[in-house]
């Protein structure tokens, strides 16, 4: 997963990453040591062959809390998966993942492990030699991504330059709009923002996302465009606002003096 230098495909990639993420809150439990937010801590995903749609589904649970189990006949695409972070462990055997599994699942803490198996290997046969050793995964791959609804709408943002100064002050304006908020919605979209740019990678980079209502994505607009133009954030942001099938585009550049 290199750096994807179109806006466009990290767009899209950030949207599929969210979809499968809202999907897997709304199967989560409040985390009470995380402000309630909704966490799949404790709980095992079994994500199936990686390929490229079990990656995306990776970095969804990872943000959602979970712990996670990929296996991959293809050597080439574990290791790029540990480079990119979608993976924490590469092992060669079902019993190595399960004693990592079993050890991080009792910690209730997030991590994604991936069993290296041999071209022939079935990925059925992988399933059922976890089945014999009294493994029943809490979730598997048959995540149905979720939608925005039509109270919803869909802001991104991104910067000129300065990435890395400029992005956690805008992420700190999207947390800021939540505060007052104490709907699971609302925590869904506080876990997202705090840990989507850590596990989304090179293929997010330069680029945050966020689902919320519609008087919210009015509020964090008007907060950033009057952040930039007081030269609070300095530096220009582009925001790209979806809502209903309609997109709009927004560019805000400090004021000049």
């Amino acid at each position: 997963m290199a750096t994807n230098p179109n806006p466009r495909g990290a767009l899209d990639f950030s949207l599929q990453v969210e979809r499968l993420y809202t999907a897997l809150a709304s199967a989560a439990l409040p985390d009470s040591s995380a402000d309630h937010e909704p966490s799949l801590g404790g709980k095992l995903l079994y994500a199936g062959s990686l390929d490229a749609e079990v990656r995306t589904l990776l970095v969804a649970a990872n943000i959602a809390g979970a712990a996670s189990l990929a296996v991959s006949a293809d050597a080439e695409a574990s290791k790029q998966a540990i480079r990119d972070g979608v993976v924490d462990f590469l092992v060669t055997s079902l019993d190595e993942a399960l004693r990592i599994l079993k050890n991080e699942i009792r910690k209730r803490t997030t991590v994604a492990v991936c069993v290296a198996t041999a071209p022939q290997a079935a990925e059925a046969d992988f399933a059922g030699q976890m089945l014999e050793r009294g493994v029943r995964p809490d979730l598997t791959s048959r995540i149905e991504a979720v939608l925005p609804d039509a109270d919803h709408a869909l802001l991104a943002w991104s910067v000129a330059s300065g990435a890395a100064q400029w992005l956690p002050k805008l992420d700190a304006l999207g947390l800021h709009c939540f505060d007052s908020d104490s709907s699971p919605a609302a925590a869904t979209a506080r876990r997202w923002l705090r840990l989507a740019p850590r596990y989304l990678g090179r293929m997010a980079q330069g680029l945050r996302m966020l689902r919320c209502d519609a008087q919210t994505a009015v509020r964090l607009k008007q907060e950033i465009r009057e952040q930039v133009e007081r030269g609070e954030i300095g530096v220009n942001v582009d925001l790209w606002q979806s809502r209903k099938g309609q997109t709009e585009w927004s560019s805000f550049a400090p004021l000049t003096r």
